[in-house]
Parts: C-alpha cells; structure tokens; sequence
C-alpha cells in the first residue's frame, strides 16, 4: 500500500489543523471578547498547544484514517480542505459557539458496499482509538498533580469521544450514515457505546470543559 500526499494535500492538512486548533483554543477560552482577553492577557501559545494537541490531532487523524483505509482498497484519495467552513468555525468560536466541518478525504474509485462502510468508519474509530491514548494522560496528570498533562488528556478524552459519536450520527453526509447504510448491526455496535461515551464523559462527569 503506497501512501502519498500532494503538496495541495498538505497545505489543506497544514492549514485545516491550525485553522481549528485557534477555534479550539478561542472556544475553551469561552469565545467572543471575554475569550480574547483571556487569550491576550495569559498568552495564546498554551492554549493553542493544547488546542491543536487535542482538537487538531483529532480531526487530522479522523480524516488520514479515511485515506488510509481508501487507499487500502485502491482507491485514488485526497483530503481537501474547506477553506470556508474553516473560516466559520474561528468566527463562530468568536461569538460564542463552534461550528466545525473542516473538509473531506474524496475519493474515486469502485467501492462494494462493505468498503464504503469501512472507509467510513475508520474515522470515527481513529476518535476512539484516541481517547484512548488521553485517557491515562489525564489519570496520571491528576496523579502527579500536573494541571497541564491532565488538562491536556481530558481534552483529548472529551473531544475524541464526541468527535466519534458525531460522526457516527446517521443524518447527511455523516459518517454514520454510510456506516448504517453498510451495516445495520455495526452501526448500533459502534454508535450506541460511542454516544453512551461520548455523554457520561462529556455531559454527565464535564470531564474536558
């Protein structure tokens, strides 16, 4: 399996990653202009370290996850940046709320239903691959009593397990949707843990926000 990468290909990867690490990072810091001050008086480097360790490497990966299981089923696949909708999530981020769609791996090529199904749930799988690998950051930063690696790891928790579970919703373009379309059965085994993960970790313990 050969991989490969355009120079437009990491540009939009470059860009994409940055782009939503400073949303990240202005929506943590509580958005609009009560976020710039805290952005300008305690510094921006942190926080968008955090930001692009966490939220960035998330979707990047999310999306390389897509290429990587389509190329494996030879077929020709680039992520393409939305350099609109990228704008949207840092002016969203400034005015309260994050809206995020930062581009798509496309690809061509002849896919059987199951294929299809795979390239997109290796996504979603990647998220929760990740939460994974925060998990024991955040357990050993709380251990130590380091605010920054625990930080850091429950970040990472919470956005990599609701990355997953969104994307797993079945509506639109979601991923969840080719993967229902697939797969009925391995739909409700992936999305059902993922969303229950997603809600005890992010809306019932706040762990991440």
């Amino acid at each position: 399996m050969n991989i490969s990468f355009s120079s437009r290909e990491l540009r939009d990867l470059a860009v994409a990653w940055v782009a939503l690490g400073v949303a990240f990072a202005i929506f943590f810091a509580g958005g609009g202009s009560r976020a710039l001050s805290v952005l300008l008086t305690e510094g921006l480097v942190g926080p968008l370290l955090v930001s692009l360790l966490t939220a960035g490497l998330g979707f990047l990966l999310h999306e390389l996850a897509h290429k990587v299981v389509a190329v494996r089923f030879d077929q020709i696949a680039e992520f393409r940046a939305d350099y609109g909708m990228l704008f949207l999530a840092v002016m969203s981020a400034l005015v309260g709320f994050l809206f995020a769609a930062p581009g798509a791996v496309h690809h061509r090529g002849r896919l059987t239903p199951r294929q299809h199904g795979l390239i997109a749930l290796a996504g979603p799988v990647t998220n929760g691959l990740l939460a994974l690998v925060f998990a024991p950051m955040y357990v050993v930063g709380l251990a130590v009593g380091s605010p920054l690696l625990s930080l850091v790891g429950a970040r990472g928790v919470a956005i990599n397990l609701f990355l997953a579970a969104f994307n797993l919703v079945p509506f639109g373009a979601l991923d969840g949707r080719t993967v229902l379309d697939w797969s009925k059965l391995v739909f409700v085994c992936t999305f059902v843990p993922a969303a229950a993960l997603a809600i005890l970790v992010v809306f019932v313990l706040g762990i991440g926000f």
